[in-house]
């Protein structure tokens, strides 16, 4: 049985999946754009979020902290 992780995805364009059957059959190469992100722009988000959990943590009231520990356990164990 084949691996699910290793099939592909259909794409919801019908173009693009029309040419995807055309280059399957004909067993040509579609060419793929490289997505690239920013390098700064991913060192920015980066350090956000590392200072994001700790910052609302330290935020937090006990009482606070305390009633969204109750809602996680509430929905994690559904009562």
């Amino acid at each position: 049985m084949p691996d699910r992780s290793s099939r592909k995805r259909r794409p919801r364009d019908v173009n693009v999946l029309a040419a995807r059957i055309v280059a399957e059959s004909t067993g040509e190469e579609l060419e793929r754009e490289e997505i690239t992100k920013n390098p700064a722009a991913v060192a920015l988000g980066r350090l956000g979020g590392q200072k994001g959990g700790k910052a609302r943590a330290a935020k937090l009231t006990a009482e606070r902290r305390r009633e969204i520990a109750k809602a996680a356990a509430a929905a994690r164990w559904g009562h």
